[in-house]
Parts: structure tokens; C-alpha cells; sequence
């Protein structure tokens, strides 16, 4: 499958899970030294040819339409990791609702209440707030201190990376549901797996998920 293709049928994928409303979110796939992403206002569940940009691994315009706005975002994740082959970000609802919240902890606003949270993302920093668009958001994700494959960005969304656009989808996916979890069981005595739990899954995995110091987390 092309670029182009696994952009197309990622987008509607996107849609057709409920995390893509209107023209909001983008996607983007690395293609050897370079990006294909969607287009600024592009409806990610009918993409065109013509709703997408190529771009160098720094950001520079090559070919296409005019590249989203959150570029930025991805050339950061592209720069975390050469393993990292597709970036999604969307204005899922949960996500969104979650990071308009306090973070359970700092390497993670996302507890781990469910195994294939932790399995299929891992930890998911809260980054500080920015306005849509502002090249400082690439910059916040780049310099973040933890191992990740997905953040939420403070009132705004989530953003995931992994190796090809159909793990990213999946990801998306996933996450979106543990932030569902998470704000559904806000204020109850809720039952977190607990650090060896959570270590064992991240290791037979290969998932990102930092043990901080006892007590430095809530319950």
C-alpha cells in the first residue's frame, strides 16, 4: 500500500470510530526521508490527492497542499524515534475531556486501570498547554524527559506515534478508550493495577511506562 492509500483508509478509519469529528485531527506517514500528512480543514474520513502535503524530516514544504497546521507535532515524533512510521492526532472526546484535567502523574495523565492501556500505549504525559498550531508543541514533545508512543496535549487532544499508520490508528484507538475509563470511574474507589502488574505487561510488550518513587503518584 502507498502513502497516499494508508493515509486514505486510516482517515476513515478515524471517522468511522468516532475520533475524527468534522475536518478536525490530521494524520501523516513517513515514507523514507520524508512525510506525506493531510491538509490543513482536509476531512480525514474523504481524503483526496489533493489533501495532502509532503514534507522533509524538518518540516520544509516539498510537494502538495498546504500541510495541517500541527505539523509540528509530527516532525517531533519522527524525531524521537526512527521506529516511529505514522502519526495521528484527533480531538477525540474523552481525550480531549481528560486533558482539560489534572494528570494522574506526571509521567502519565492516564492511570493504568486497564491491562491493554498499558499494553497497546503505555504512558501518556499531559504536555503544557499551547495554542493550536504554535511550533512550541513539536518543541514540548521533543524535549519530553519520558519514553513514549502518545501524549495528550493540555485542552486539546491526543497525539500517538508508531511504526505504520494502521498500529497508530489502533493506538489511537485505545488510548481514547482508556480516557473514556479513566473519567468514568473519576471519583470512585477505583482499583489501578498495581507497579509489578503494570511492569510485567510493559515489558512482555515492549511498552513505554516509567515506576516513580513510592508515593509520588496518586492512587
Amino acid at each position: 500500500m502507498n502513502g497516499f492509500e494508508a493515509l486514505r483508509r486510516a482517515g476513515a478509519d478515524l471517522v468511522a470510530a468516532g475520533l475524527s469529528p468534522g475536518s478536525s485531527g490530521n494524520i501523516s506517514v513517513r515514507v523514507d526521508d520524508r512525510l506525506m500528512i493531510s491538509c490543513t480543514g482536509a476531512a480525514l474520513g474523504d481524503l483526496h490527492r489533493g489533501d495532502v502535503a509532503v514534507l522533509d524530516l524538518d518540516g520544509r514544504e516539498l510537494d502538495g497542499a498546504r500541510p495541517s497546521k500541527e505539523w509540528p507535532l509530527h516532525v517531533a515524533f519522527y524525531r524521537r524515534s526512527r521506529g516511529h512510521g505514522a502519526v495521528v492526532h484527533v480531538h477525540s472526546p474523552s481525550a480531549v475531556a481528560l486533558a482539560c484535567v489534572a494528570p494522574w502523574a506526571e509521567h502519565s495523565a492516564v492511570p493504568p486501570l486497564t491491562p491493554y492501556f498499558v499494553m497497546r500505549v503505555g504512558q501518556t504525559p499531559l504536555l503544557p498547554y499551547r495554542p493550536p498550531g504554535d511550533p512550541g508543541l513539536g518543541d514540548d514533545l521533543l524535549a519530553a524527559p519520558w519514553e513514549m508512543n502518545a501524549a495528550l496535549l493540555a485542552n486539546h487532544g491526543q497525539v500517538v506515534a508508531a511504526a505504520g499508520v494502521a498500529d497508530a490508528v489502533e493506538r489511537a484507538v485505545e488510548l481514547e478508550e482508556a480516557c473514556r475509563v479513566a473519567l468514568a470511574t473519576t471519583g470512585l474507589p477505583r482499583r489501578l493495577l498495581d507497579a509489578d502488574q503494570v511492569l510485567e505487561l510493559a515489558r512482555r510488550w515492549s511498552s513505554p511506562w516509567t515506576i516513580p518513587a513510592v508515593g509520588s503518584v496518586p492512587g
